[in-house]
Protein backbone atom coordinates (compact mmCIF):
# COMPACT_ATOMS: atom_id res chain seq x y z
CA UNK A 1 0.00 0.00 0.00
CA UNK A 2 1.23 3.36 -1.07
CA UNK A 3 2.71 5.44 1.83
CA UNK A 4 0.07 8.31 0.79
CA UNK A 5 -2.44 5.80 2.07
CA UNK A 6 -0.47 4.90 5.65
CA UNK A 7 0.70 8.75 6.20
CA UNK A 8 -1.03 9.86 9.69
CA UNK A 9 -2.22 13.85 9.04
CA UNK A 10 -0.77 15.96 11.84
CA UNK A 11 -3.20 17.68 13.58
CA UNK A 12 -2.28 21.03 11.81
CA UNK A 13 -3.21 18.96 8.63
CA UNK A 14 -6.34 17.57 9.85
CA UNK A 15 -7.70 21.16 10.48
CA UNK A 16 -7.07 21.96 7.02
CA UNK A 17 -9.77 21.30 4.08
CA UNK A 18 -9.42 18.18 2.02
CA UNK A 19 -9.22 18.58 -1.36
CA UNK A 20 -11.88 17.24 -3.66
CA UNK A 21 -9.46 14.57 -4.84
CA UNK A 22 -8.51 13.67 -1.65
CA UNK A 23 -11.82 13.34 -0.59
CA UNK A 24 -12.93 10.82 -3.49
CA UNK A 25 -9.47 8.74 -3.19
CA UNK A 26 -11.07 8.54 0.34
CA UNK A 27 -14.61 7.62 -0.58
CA UNK A 28 -13.28 4.57 -2.97
CA UNK A 29 -10.95 3.36 -0.21
CA UNK A 30 -14.34 3.42 1.78
CA UNK A 31 -16.17 1.49 -1.11
CA UNK A 32 -13.28 -1.23 -1.47
CA UNK A 33 -13.62 -2.14 1.99
CA UNK A 34 -17.24 -2.49 2.50
CA UNK A 35 -18.83 -5.91 3.11
CA UNK A 36 -19.25 -6.66 -0.74
CA UNK A 37 -18.47 -10.13 -1.68
CA UNK A 38 -14.53 -10.97 -1.83
CA UNK A 39 -13.06 -11.34 -5.63
CA UNK A 40 -9.71 -13.77 -6.41
CA UNK A 41 -7.13 -13.40 -9.18
CA UNK A 42 -7.91 -15.02 -12.29
CA UNK A 43 -3.71 -16.22 -12.44
CA UNK A 44 -3.18 -18.44 -9.25
CA UNK A 45 -3.31 -22.03 -9.94
CA UNK A 46 -3.95 -23.65 -6.56
CA UNK A 47 -4.91 -21.51 -3.77
CA UNK A 48 -6.72 -18.09 -5.10
CA UNK A 49 -4.80 -15.26 -3.60
CA UNK A 50 -7.56 -12.09 -2.82
CA UNK A 51 -7.42 -9.91 -6.02
CA UNK A 52 -6.64 -6.23 -5.15
CA UNK A 53 -6.66 -4.93 -8.42
CA UNK A 54 -8.40 -5.30 -12.03
CA UNK A 55 -7.15 -4.77 -15.14
CA UNK A 56 -9.93 -3.25 -17.52
CA UNK A 57 -6.86 -3.73 -20.31
CA UNK A 58 -6.60 -7.11 -19.38
CA UNK A 59 -9.87 -7.93 -18.26
CA UNK A 60 -8.29 -9.97 -15.41
CA UNK A 61 -8.07 -9.70 -11.40
CA UNK A 62 -4.74 -9.79 -10.27
CA UNK A 63 -3.24 -10.21 -6.18
CA UNK A 64 -0.83 -8.43 -5.14
CA UNK A 65 2.08 -10.73 -6.35
CA UNK A 66 0.48 -11.24 -9.73
CA UNK A 67 0.09 -7.01 -10.15
CA UNK A 68 3.85 -6.58 -9.98
CA UNK A 69 4.96 -6.47 -13.27
CA UNK A 70 1.82 -4.12 -13.93
CA UNK A 71 4.08 -1.51 -11.61
CA UNK A 72 7.48 -2.00 -13.44
CA UNK A 73 6.73 -3.17 -16.93
CA UNK A 74 6.37 0.35 -19.15
CA UNK A 75 4.06 -1.57 -21.05
CA UNK A 76 1.78 -2.95 -18.62
CA UNK A 77 1.71 0.72 -16.94
CA UNK A 78 0.17 2.28 -19.23
CA UNK A 79 -3.25 -0.01 -18.52
CA UNK A 80 -5.82 0.78 -16.79
CA UNK A 81 -6.26 -0.28 -13.55
CA UNK A 82 -9.45 -0.44 -10.75
CA UNK A 83 -10.52 -1.61 -7.54
CA UNK A 84 -10.87 -5.24 -7.56
CA UNK A 85 -14.58 -6.31 -9.10
CA UNK A 86 -16.07 -9.41 -10.04
CA UNK A 87 -18.55 -7.63 -13.12
CA UNK A 88 -16.11 -7.19 -15.08
CA UNK A 89 -18.40 -6.99 -18.16
CA UNK A 90 -20.21 -3.79 -16.76
CA UNK A 91 -16.77 -2.28 -17.34
CA UNK A 92 -15.72 -3.63 -20.68
CA UNK A 93 -17.85 -1.96 -24.22
CA UNK A 94 -20.16 -4.69 -25.36
CA UNK A 95 -19.55 -3.95 -28.96
CA UNK A 96 -15.48 -2.80 -29.28
CA UNK A 97 -14.43 -5.03 -26.43
CA UNK A 98 -12.50 -2.34 -25.01
CA UNK A 99 -12.71 -0.45 -21.47
CA UNK A 100 -14.88 1.91 -20.67
CA UNK A 101 -12.85 5.04 -20.12
CA UNK A 102 -15.44 7.80 -21.38
CA UNK A 103 -18.32 9.25 -20.89
CA UNK A 104 -20.34 10.81 -23.86
CA UNK A 105 -21.76 14.02 -21.94
CA UNK A 106 -24.38 14.31 -25.16
CA UNK A 107 -26.11 11.28 -24.58
CA UNK A 108 -25.01 10.76 -20.94
CA UNK A 109 -23.92 6.79 -21.28
CA UNK A 110 -20.35 5.59 -21.14
CA UNK A 111 -18.29 4.34 -24.04
CA UNK A 112 -14.88 3.44 -25.47
CA UNK A 113 -12.02 4.72 -27.24
CA UNK A 114 -13.57 3.20 -30.51
CA UNK A 115 -17.67 4.65 -29.87
CA UNK A 116 -15.63 7.92 -30.30
CA UNK A 117 -14.63 6.87 -33.73
CA UNK A 118 -18.49 5.53 -34.78
CA UNK A 119 -21.86 6.81 -33.02
CA UNK A 120 -20.62 9.25 -30.84
CA UNK A 121 -18.02 10.70 -33.23
CA UNK A 122 -17.63 14.68 -32.35
CA UNK A 123 -19.17 14.17 -29.05
CA UNK A 124 -18.89 16.07 -25.92
CA UNK A 125 -17.03 13.30 -24.11
CA UNK A 126 -14.62 13.21 -20.98
CA UNK A 127 -12.46 10.48 -18.67
CA UNK A 128 -14.61 8.56 -16.59
CA UNK A 129 -12.69 9.56 -13.56
CA UNK A 130 -13.62 13.89 -14.41
CA UNK A 131 -16.83 12.92 -15.10
CA UNK A 132 -17.09 11.16 -11.93
CA UNK A 133 -15.54 13.75 -9.74
CA UNK A 134 -17.84 16.66 -11.68
CA UNK A 135 -21.10 14.17 -10.37
CA UNK A 136 -19.63 13.63 -6.59
CA UNK A 137 -18.82 17.21 -6.46
CA UNK A 138 -22.30 17.95 -7.41
CA UNK A 139 -23.45 15.14 -4.92
CA UNK A 140 -21.55 16.42 -1.99
CA UNK A 141 -22.92 20.28 -3.27
CA UNK A 142 -26.48 18.75 -2.78
CA UNK A 143 -25.54 16.84 0.45
CA UNK A 144 -24.38 20.58 1.71
CA UNK A 145 -27.81 22.14 0.61
CA UNK A 146 -29.37 19.83 2.39
CA UNK A 147 -27.22 20.29 5.77
CA UNK A 148 -28.32 23.76 5.24
CA UNK A 149 -31.27 23.45 4.74
CA UNK A 150 -31.04 21.11 8.09
CA UNK A 151 -29.44 23.81 9.92
CA UNK A 152 -32.34 26.46 8.94
CA UNK A 153 -35.07 24.44 9.82
CA UNK A 154 -33.59 23.87 13.45
CA UNK A 155 -32.89 27.68 13.41
CA UNK A 156 -36.24 28.09 12.40
CA UNK A 157 -37.51 26.03 15.22
CA UNK A 158 -35.74 27.16 17.85
CA UNK A 159 -37.07 30.62 16.51
CA UNK A 160 -40.19 29.49 16.78
CA UNK A 161 -39.49 28.06 20.16
CA UNK A 162 -38.42 32.11 21.38
CA UNK A 163 -41.10 33.32 19.60
CA UNK A 164 -44.01 30.62 21.11
CA UNK A 165 -42.30 32.04 25.04
CA UNK A 166 -42.47 35.35 24.30
CA UNK A 167 -46.45 34.64 23.04
CA UNK A 168 -46.92 32.27 26.05
CA UNK A 169 -45.46 35.52 28.54
CA UNK A 170 -47.70 38.21 26.23
CA UNK A 171 -51.14 36.55 26.23
CA UNK A 172 -50.63 35.96 29.88
CA UNK A 173 -50.43 39.82 29.95
CA UNK A 174 -53.42 40.63 27.84
CA UNK A 175 -55.97 37.89 29.63
CA UNK A 176 -54.36 39.34 33.02
CA UNK A 177 -55.94 43.01 31.33
CA UNK A 178 -58.34 41.45 30.13
CA UNK A 179 -59.96 39.76 33.52
CA UNK A 180 -58.85 42.74 35.22
CA UNK A 181 -61.17 45.03 33.44
CA UNK A 182 -63.95 42.44 32.82
CA UNK A 183 -64.19 42.17 36.26
CA UNK A 184 -63.95 45.67 37.28
CA UNK A 185 -66.34 46.20 34.25
CA UNK A 186 -68.64 43.56 35.70
CA UNK A 187 -68.23 45.28 39.34
CA UNK A 188 -68.58 48.83 38.14
CA UNK A 189 -71.49 47.30 36.08
CA UNK A 190 -73.18 45.66 39.03
CA UNK A 191 -73.00 48.96 41.77
CA UNK A 192 -74.43 51.06 38.88
CA UNK A 193 -77.41 48.52 38.10
CA UNK A 194 -78.23 48.96 41.93
CA UNK A 195 -77.71 52.87 41.75
CA UNK A 196 -80.22 52.68 38.70
CA UNK A 197 -82.87 50.49 40.72
CA UNK A 198 -82.69 52.87 43.75
CA UNK A 199 -83.56 55.81 41.55
CA UNK A 200 -86.01 54.17 39.42
CA UNK A 201 -87.94 52.79 42.44
CA UNK A 202 -87.76 56.26 44.29
CA UNK A 203 -89.22 58.27 40.91
CA UNK A 204 -91.83 55.53 40.83
CA UNK A 205 -92.47 56.26 44.63
CA UNK A 206 -92.67 60.19 43.99
CA UNK A 207 -95.22 59.21 40.95
CA UNK A 208 -97.07 56.86 43.04
CA UNK A 209 -97.42 59.52 45.88
CA UNK A 210 -98.25 62.22 42.84
CA UNK A 211 -100.42 59.91 41.26
CA UNK A 212 -102.78 59.06 44.71
CA UNK A 213 -103.02 62.83 45.56
CA UNK A 214 -104.71 63.49 42.40
CA UNK A 215 -106.49 60.32 42.71
CA UNK A 216 -107.58 62.03 46.39
CA UNK A 217 -109.07 65.43 44.71
CA UNK A 218 -110.57 63.35 42.27
CA UNK A 219 -112.69 61.38 44.37
CA UNK A 220 -113.46 64.86 46.67
CA UNK A 221 -114.88 66.33 43.33
CA UNK A 222 -116.92 63.46 42.07
CA UNK A 223 -118.54 63.31 45.65
CA UNK A 224 -119.61 66.84 45.39
CA UNK A 225 -123.45 68.30 45.68
CA UNK A 226 -122.35 71.41 44.70
CA UNK A 227 -123.46 70.72 40.85
CA UNK A 228 -122.48 74.42 39.94
CA UNK A 229 -118.98 74.08 40.87
CA UNK A 230 -118.60 70.48 39.97
CA UNK A 231 -118.70 71.53 36.32
CA UNK A 232 -116.67 74.43 36.76
CA UNK A 233 -113.73 72.37 38.35
CA UNK A 234 -114.75 69.64 35.31
CA UNK A 235 -115.05 71.68 32.50
CA UNK A 236 -111.92 71.30 30.08
CA UNK A 237 -111.25 75.40 29.87
CA UNK A 238 -110.82 75.24 33.61
CA UNK A 239 -107.51 75.50 34.69
CA UNK A 240 -106.85 72.50 36.93
CA UNK A 241 -103.02 73.35 38.44
CA UNK A 242 -102.63 69.78 40.19
CA UNK A 243 -103.52 67.50 37.32
CA UNK A 244 -100.75 66.75 34.71
CA UNK A 245 -101.38 64.41 31.08
CA UNK A 246 -99.94 61.17 32.73
CA UNK A 247 -100.01 59.33 28.81
CA UNK A 248 -96.61 61.03 28.70
CA UNK A 249 -94.71 59.58 31.43
CA UNK A 250 -92.79 56.72 30.81
CA UNK A 251 -90.48 54.40 33.16
CA UNK A 252 -87.21 53.04 31.90
CA UNK A 253 -86.96 49.14 31.54
CA UNK A 254 -83.27 49.65 31.25
CA UNK A 255 -83.30 46.30 29.26
CA UNK A 256 -79.99 48.15 26.98
CA UNK A 257 -78.23 48.33 29.64
CA UNK A 258 -76.27 44.96 29.57
CA UNK A 259 -75.65 45.74 25.20
CA UNK A 260 -73.98 49.35 25.76
CA UNK A 261 -71.85 47.42 28.49
CA UNK A 262 -70.83 44.72 25.94
CA UNK A 263 -70.34 47.19 23.10
CA UNK A 264 -68.03 49.03 25.40
CA UNK A 265 -66.27 45.77 26.79
CA UNK A 266 -65.59 44.92 22.97
CA UNK A 267 -64.21 48.17 21.89
CA UNK A 268 -61.94 48.03 24.77
CA UNK A 269 -61.14 44.51 23.93
CA UNK A 270 -60.22 45.73 20.46
CA UNK A 271 -57.83 48.19 21.21
CA UNK A 272 -56.01 46.07 23.50
CA UNK A 273 -55.83 43.54 20.49
CA UNK A 274 -54.50 46.07 18.11
CA UNK A 275 -52.32 47.31 20.46
CA UNK A 276 -50.92 43.62 21.16
CA UNK A 277 -50.72 42.48 17.96
CA UNK A 278 -47.41 42.04 16.23
CA UNK A 279 -49.03 42.10 12.60
CA UNK A 280 -52.16 44.80 13.12
CA UNK A 281 -51.23 48.08 11.43
CA UNK A 282 -50.77 49.85 14.78
CA UNK A 283 -48.18 47.76 16.05
CA UNK A 284 -46.03 48.14 12.98
CA UNK A 285 -46.77 52.09 12.44
CA UNK A 286 -44.16 52.05 15.61
CA UNK A 287 -41.10 51.46 13.43
CA UNK A 288 -41.90 54.40 10.39
CA UNK A 289 -39.13 55.55 8.57
CA UNK A 290 -38.32 58.38 6.96
CA UNK A 291 -37.68 57.32 3.12
CA UNK A 292 -36.59 59.59 0.52
CA UNK A 293 -36.39 58.80 -3.53
CA UNK A 294 -32.92 58.24 -4.89
CA UNK A 295 -32.53 60.03 -8.08
CA UNK A 296 -29.61 58.50 -8.84
CA UNK A 297 -31.39 54.81 -9.10
CA UNK A 298 -34.48 56.13 -11.22
CA UNK A 299 -35.34 54.70 -14.44
CA UNK A 300 -34.91 57.85 -17.37
CA UNK A 301 -38.89 58.20 -17.72
CA UNK A 302 -39.56 58.57 -14.02
CA UNK A 303 -39.79 62.03 -13.06
CA UNK A 304 -39.25 62.64 -9.24
CA UNK A 305 -40.37 65.91 -7.19
CA UNK A 306 -37.35 67.88 -5.83
CA UNK A 307 -38.00 66.74 -2.19
CA UNK A 308 -38.05 63.38 -3.37
CA UNK A 309 -41.38 62.53 -2.17
CA UNK A 310 -43.22 61.82 -5.14
CA UNK A 311 -42.47 59.69 -8.73
CA UNK A 312 -44.27 59.38 -11.65
CA UNK A 313 -43.82 58.07 -15.43
CA UNK A 314 -43.26 60.90 -17.96
CA UNK A 315 -43.46 59.90 -22.14
CA UNK A 316 -40.39 61.19 -22.79
CA UNK A 317 -37.14 60.16 -21.72
CA UNK A 318 -34.87 62.60 -20.23
CA UNK A 319 -31.20 62.92 -20.12
CA UNK A 320 -29.84 61.87 -17.06
CA UNK A 321 -26.23 60.82 -15.83
CA UNK A 322 -24.92 56.98 -16.22
CA UNK A 323 -24.82 55.58 -13.20
CA UNK A 324 -24.81 51.70 -12.61
CA UNK A 325 -27.02 52.01 -10.13
CA UNK A 326 -29.78 53.14 -12.44
CA UNK A 327 -32.50 50.88 -13.47
CA UNK A 328 -32.34 51.33 -17.53
CA UNK A 329 -35.09 48.57 -18.40
CA UNK A 330 -37.46 48.57 -15.87
CA UNK A 331 -39.39 51.94 -14.50
CA UNK A 332 -37.94 51.81 -11.10
CA UNK A 333 -36.55 54.11 -8.82
CA UNK A 334 -35.36 53.03 -4.83
CA UNK A 335 -35.25 54.64 -1.92
CA UNK A 336 -31.87 56.26 -0.38
CA UNK A 337 -32.48 53.78 2.81
CA UNK A 338 -31.70 50.34 2.66
CA UNK A 339 -32.13 48.10 5.60
CA UNK A 340 -30.57 45.17 6.29
CA UNK A 341 -31.33 44.15 10.00
CA UNK A 342 -34.26 44.95 12.24
CA UNK A 343 -37.85 46.19 11.45
CA UNK A 344 -39.25 49.50 9.24
CA UNK A 345 -42.61 50.47 7.56
CA UNK A 346 -43.45 53.37 5.23
CA UNK A 347 -46.95 54.12 3.55
CA UNK A 348 -47.67 55.23 -0.21
CA UNK A 349 -50.57 57.21 -1.20
CA UNK A 350 -51.92 55.53 -4.44
CA UNK A 351 -55.01 57.91 -4.88
CA UNK A 352 -56.40 57.81 -8.29
CA UNK A 353 -53.89 55.73 -10.00
CA UNK A 354 -54.78 52.56 -12.00
CA UNK A 355 -51.68 50.85 -12.03
CA UNK A 356 -48.50 50.43 -9.13
CA UNK A 357 -45.88 48.06 -8.32
CA UNK A 358 -44.70 48.77 -4.46
CA UNK A 359 -42.70 46.50 -2.35
CA UNK A 360 -39.00 46.40 -1.14
CA UNK A 361 -36.06 44.95 -3.49
CA UNK A 362 -32.41 43.11 -2.64
CA UNK A 363 -29.55 45.64 -3.28
CA UNK A 364 -28.10 43.38 -5.93
CA UNK A 365 -30.05 43.07 -8.57
CA UNK A 366 -29.51 43.14 -11.93
CA UNK A 367 -30.88 47.08 -12.96
CA UNK A 368 -29.56 46.71 -16.35
CA UNK A 369 -32.24 43.67 -17.66
CA UNK A 370 -35.47 42.96 -16.94
CA UNK A 371 -36.62 42.05 -14.02
CA UNK A 372 -39.39 39.25 -12.97
CA UNK A 373 -40.93 40.08 -10.29
CA UNK A 374 -40.66 36.78 -7.83
CA UNK A 375 -39.29 36.50 -4.22
CA UNK A 376 -36.63 33.98 -5.92
CA UNK A 377 -35.15 36.84 -7.90
CA UNK A 378 -35.10 39.27 -4.24
CA UNK A 379 -38.59 40.87 -5.19
CA UNK A 380 -41.12 41.09 -2.59
CA UNK A 381 -44.19 43.41 -4.44
CA UNK A 382 -48.00 44.00 -4.66
CA UNK A 383 -49.26 45.41 -8.02
CA UNK A 384 -52.26 47.05 -9.14
CA UNK A 385 -53.28 45.95 -12.73
CA UNK A 386 -56.32 47.16 -14.87
CA UNK A 387 -57.74 49.43 -12.36
CA UNK A 388 -58.74 46.94 -9.71
CA UNK A 389 -57.04 43.99 -9.94
CA UNK A 390 -54.30 43.12 -7.18
CA UNK A 391 -51.65 41.00 -7.07
CA UNK A 392 -48.90 39.32 -5.08
CA UNK A 393 -46.35 38.53 -6.79
CA UNK A 394 -45.22 35.67 -5.05
CA UNK A 395 -44.43 32.14 -6.80
CA UNK A 396 -46.84 31.68 -7.97
CA UNK A 397 -48.54 34.86 -7.98
CA UNK A 398 -51.62 35.45 -5.89
CA UNK A 399 -54.86 37.10 -6.70
CA UNK A 400 -56.11 39.52 -4.01
CA UNK A 401 -59.70 40.09 -3.32
CA UNK A 402 -60.07 43.59 -1.76
CA UNK A 403 -63.28 44.74 -0.24
CA UNK A 404 -62.41 48.48 -0.92
CA UNK A 405 -59.44 50.17 -3.16
CA UNK A 406 -56.79 50.98 -1.08
CA UNK A 407 -56.02 54.94 -0.90
CA UNK A 408 -52.44 54.48 0.83
CA UNK A 409 -50.58 51.55 1.37
CA UNK A 410 -47.96 50.48 4.12
CA UNK A 411 -45.30 48.29 3.85
CA UNK A 412 -43.67 46.53 6.43
CA UNK A 413 -40.39 44.08 6.34
CA UNK A 414 -39.07 42.33 9.27
CA UNK A 415 -35.72 41.61 8.67
CA UNK A 416 -34.94 38.84 11.29
CA UNK A 417 -38.48 36.98 10.65
CA UNK A 418 -38.24 36.94 6.82
CA UNK A 419 -41.28 38.78 6.54
CA UNK A 420 -42.64 41.50 3.75
CA UNK A 421 -46.12 42.58 4.74
CA UNK A 422 -48.46 45.36 2.87
CA UNK A 423 -51.71 47.21 4.95
CA UNK A 424 -54.57 49.15 3.09
CA UNK A 425 -53.85 52.27 5.94
CA UNK A 426 -57.51 54.23 5.71
CA UNK A 427 -59.17 51.03 6.68
CA UNK A 428 -56.83 49.96 8.37
CA UNK A 429 -56.84 45.73 7.02
CA UNK A 430 -53.86 43.74 6.13
CA UNK A 431 -53.65 43.19 2.60
CA UNK A 432 -50.59 40.29 1.62
CA UNK A 433 -47.61 38.99 3.16
CA UNK A 434 -44.82 37.36 1.86
CA UNK A 435 -43.55 34.96 5.21
CA UNK A 436 -40.67 32.85 5.66
CA UNK A 437 -38.43 34.48 3.64
CA UNK A 438 -34.47 34.56 3.94
CA UNK A 439 -32.99 37.97 3.68
CA UNK A 440 -28.88 37.73 3.19
CA UNK A 441 -28.20 41.51 1.96
CA UNK A 442 -29.66 44.96 2.10
CA UNK A 443 -33.18 45.66 1.38
CA UNK A 444 -34.73 48.83 -0.57
CA UNK A 445 -38.07 49.89 -0.86
CA UNK A 446 -39.01 50.51 -4.27
CA UNK A 447 -41.29 52.03 -6.55
CA UNK A 448 -43.04 52.11 -9.84
CA UNK A 449 -45.66 54.35 -10.76
CA UNK A 450 -45.76 52.61 -14.13
CA UNK A 451 -46.70 54.36 -17.24
CA UNK A 452 -49.60 57.26 -17.63
CA UNK A 453 -52.06 55.60 -19.66
CA UNK A 454 -52.59 58.72 -21.27
CA UNK A 455 -53.52 60.38 -18.24
CA UNK A 456 -55.43 57.77 -16.75
CA UNK A 457 -52.29 56.90 -14.61
CA UNK A 458 -50.84 60.17 -14.45
CA UNK A 459 -50.66 60.47 -10.56
CA UNK A 460 -47.73 60.68 -9.18
CA UNK A 461 -47.12 57.38 -6.07
CA UNK A 462 -46.67 59.84 -2.92
CA UNK A 463 -44.39 58.78 -0.02
CA UNK A 464 -46.36 60.13 2.97
CA UNK A 465 -45.89 60.92 6.62
CA UNK A 466 -46.70 57.98 9.00
CA UNK A 467 -49.29 58.91 11.66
Amino acid sequence: MSQKRTHSPTGEEKRKKKKPEEEIKQQDKAMASSSDPPVFCDICDERKQKAVKTCLTCQSSYCDSHLEPHHRVPRLQKHTLINAVDNLEDYICPKHERPLELFCRDDQTCVCVSCTEGEHKGHNTVPIAEESRKKKTDVRQMIQDRMKKIKEIQLSVELRKKNTEKDKSSSDQIFNVLIGYIEKCQSDRMEMIEKQQKAADKHAEDLIKELQQEITELEQLSHTDDHLHHIQMSSSSYSRPHTKNWTEIRIDSGVNSLYIALAQLKKTLDTIMEKHNPTGLKFVQKYAVDVTLDPDTANPFLILSDDGKQVSCGDVKQDVPENPKRFDLVSFVLAKEGFSSGRFYYEVQVKGKTVWILGVIRESINRQEDITLSPENGVWTVILCNENEYLACDNPPVSLSLRVKPEKVGVFVDYEKGLVSFYDVESRSHIYSFSGQTFTEKLYPVFNPCPNGKGKNSNPLIITPVS
